[in-house]
């Protein structure tokens, strides 16, 4: 399994002490450049749209599978949906990121504390997919959300963040590593204020931004918004949008049906 070492991170209030990880510290340079990088937004326990996805993109091993986190909470198989990225990560160079869900779902596993606002959006149906697949007490799915990087940068100066990120210098300069997947004013406040001409500051830092988080279907679209040089793969995916692949290099993606209708008796987030 490749692991990402990110940020270290404790609680979500501590002040990190290794603030600033070289690439070669904290980021793989992959080998080959052949292969396809392709970056997955919010899955939000949509397992059967996890599989489509992968199938209508033609997934192989030869591909590097980026995913921005939030792979829990919402529809009824966030369990599923961790043990399909174990799967991957013995067959793919993968990149898992942290989305604000799966810290929620980290502490519960590691703590058996509920919080109520976790539980109230879209938690209860992952505690229940874990009791039901009796995976609660198991250390693969925990050392998965341990390992979980803040963000990701790649050899082309492409940046991968669940939420955002607040300072000019971009990623790798925040003092809490909650900003990470918490943010949502890198797209809100800069993103949609701006233009590839007058571009603001703060988005210079990195080529381009790949982001999730933040869903689509609030402007009405279930497809990846872009914005200056942000992409935005929150596609509603937890809600009543579509789980969405992308191409990195060529932009080209693939998307899951509505996964509304993949669970029909299920209201998801």
């Amino acid at each position: 399994m490749l692991k990402i070492t990110a940020e270290a991170e404790g609680v979500e209030a501590t002040k990190l002490e290794s603030a600033h990880r070289s690439r070669e510290d904290g980021y793989p340079f992959f080998k080959s450049k052949k292969m396809r990088k392709l970056v997955v937004g919010d899955i939000h326990g949509g397992y059967k749209a996890l599989l489509q996805i992968l199938e209508r993109a033609n997934v192989t091993p030869e591909d590097r599978l980026i995913f921005l986190g939030d792979y829990v909470d919402g529809w009824s198989q966030s369990a599923e949906v961790v043990e399909k990225m174990l799967e991957l990560s013995e067959t793919n160079e993968c990149v898992f990121i942290r989305g604000n869900h799966d810290k929620w779902c980290q502490d519960w596993l590691e703590t058996g504390n509920q919080l109520t606002q976790w539980v109230m959006q879209g938690g209860q149906a992952t505690i229940d997919s874990y009791i039901r697949t009796g995976n609660v007490a198991n250390e693969k799915h925990k050392e998965f959300f341990r390992n979980m990087a803040t963000y990701y940068i790649d050899e082309d100066n492409n940046g991968f963040v669940h939420g955002g990120y607040t300072m000019r210098k971009g990623l790798g300069h925040e003092a809490y590593a909650a900003e990470y997947y918490w943010d949502r004013s890198l797209w809100q406040n800069n993103a949609l204020c701006g233009s590839l001409e007058q571009m603001p500051k703060i988005l210079e830092a990195h080529k381009e931004i790949f982001i999730g988080h933040t869903s689509t279907v609030i402007w009405g679209k279930d497809t990846p918004m872009k914005s200056c040089n942000v992409w935005n793969l929150d596609t509603g995916g937890g809600w009543n949008g579509k789980v969405t692949i992308m191409d990195v290099e060529t932009k080209e993606y693939w998307q899951s049906d509505t996964v509304k209708e993949l669970y029909p008796d299920e209201k998801g987030r």
